[in-house]
């Protein structure tokens, strides 16, 4: 696809972060979004854009409602994956329950979405599939085992699925950025340290995202790495 054709994207977590800045990026650009998240009553956007309340935690129920999903949303041409939750703690700091929990919204949720859409765009003969990745999906960090753990999986998973999906067609990549300033942070220990310096905004990982489906069918983008100039992080106080 050329940069001047008009996608039917679908990003998750379009209510806030880095989901919703993609999701504005890509109407402002022309674009047709279906935007998945649970609750839009706080959020709008001007342009071709249709709101799905679907929450990805809910595992059981997801297979079932991905698949009206994909037959509701045909036109669906490419995924933005950028759905996903945070933790802070050393390890036996993290309950089994909470444990579950991120590992099942960071990956697995995530391997059911390109299951339910990715044979579509197969069949089609072109599409894209864009992860959110992290940082911590390039080395360990202390405090960070779990999602640390849950980011590789991700990365992982999108490098395996890039060689699985490039004979029909379909571009697979991934998007590490480092601290971006978003609510992401509101309820975990740590925070970006003040300044522009130490934090990246969440439009310009919208637009390594637009970048990254903006290439012509024959190019793919298989990983960027987006950092802010400098690492300060602020301990939250107890």
């Amino acid at each position: 696809m050329t940069s001047g054709a008009q996608r039917t994207v679908l990003v998750t977590g379009a209510t806030s972060g880095i989901g919703r800045a993609v999701a504005a990026r890509l109407l402002e650009e022309g674009h047709r979004v279906v935007g998945v998240g649970r609750d839009f009553s706080k959020v709008s956007f001007a342009g071709s854009f249709a709101p799905v309340v679907l929450d990805l935690a809910d595992l059981d129920a997801l297979p079932a409602r991905l698949r009206d999903l994909a037959d509701e949303h045909p036109a669906v041409d490419a995924l933005v994956l950028a759905a996903g939750q945070g933790l802070v703690g050393g390890l036996e700091q993290c309950s089994y329950r909470r444990l579950r929990e991120l590992i099942d919204l960071n990956v697995t949720s995530q391997a059911f979405l390109v299951r339910a859409f990715v044979p579509a765009l197969k069949r089609r003969g072109r599409g894209d599939v864009v992860f959110i990745g992290s940082e911590a999906a390039l080395r360990g960090a202390r405090q960070g085992a779990v999602y640390c753990a849950s980011k590789f999986a991700l990365r992982g998973f999108a490098q395996a699925l890039r060689d699985e999906c490039a004979k029909s067609g379909v571009k697979v990549s991934i998007v590490h950025p480092g601290m971006v300033r978003t609510p992401f942070f509101d309820d975990l220990a740590i925070t970006p340290g003040d300044g522009e310096e130490n934090a990246l905004l969440p439009e310009e990982v919208a637009a390594a995202v637009a970048l990254v489906l903006a290439q012509r069918g024959g190019a793919v983008v298989d990983e960027i790495v987006l950092s802010p100039l400098k690492n300060v992080v602020r301990r939250r106080a107890h």
